[in-house]
């Protein structure tokens, strides 16, 4: 049976000899992780991989077998548009509309003094970012839902894959 068009081009998550999850590659990647003997499948999809000689289990979750060393400030530096959508759960801060036409906001505006890190900026609908311009928050009477704050360190695997897989929320909940 052909697998679904949907998950032949999946993500497979990438978890570090510790069980950390460290990132999200494609099936081949891991495949080629699998067969090289770098990794090991932690969890496998409902079909699976055929060659000539040899079938492999689709992975979905992969363990690197020697630990990787993951600088803990690297998430800090990326900031992205997405990145932040992904730490605000696709959210307005000001008014709680999900997705639709999302913007990024200077919690305090850069004109008055505010910064470009993670404790200054939140998700934002397009008509709230109109609303509140360039004023502070108290003028505007506006105030985020949740104070802006620098991510957790999975923020870039919900960056690769917006609708985590079932077979990953054991491993990216104990992170």
């Amino acid at each position: 049976m052909a697998p679904p068009a949907a998950a032949a081009s999946g993500r497979v998550l990438v978890l570090n000899a510790s069980y950390e999850p460290i990132n999200v590659c494609t099936v081949r990647r891991a495949a080629v992780l699998v067969l090289k003997d770098r990794a090991e499948i932690l969890e496998r999809g409902e079909w699976a991989l055929h060659a000539e000689s040899m079938t492999l289990p689709r992975p979905a979750v992969i363990r690197l077998k020697t630990y990787v060393r993951i600088p803990r400030d690297a998430h800090r530096r990326k900031i992205t548009r997405r990145a932040v959508f992904a730490r605000d759960a696709w959210t307005c801060q000001y008014c709680g509309h999900e997705r639709g036409n999302l913007t990024v906001d200077h919690v305090i505006p850069r004109s008055k003094g505010g910064s470009s890190g993670w404790d200054n900026i939140v998700t934002c609908c397009a008509p709230c970012n109109r609303r509140k311009g360039d004023r502070l928050p108290r003028q505007a009477n506006m105030v985020p839902r949740r104070a802006p704050r620098a991510p957790s360190a999975t923020i870039f695997i919900h960056v690769a894959a917006p609708v985590i897989p079932q077979a990953w929320r054991q491993y990216l909940a104990a992170a």
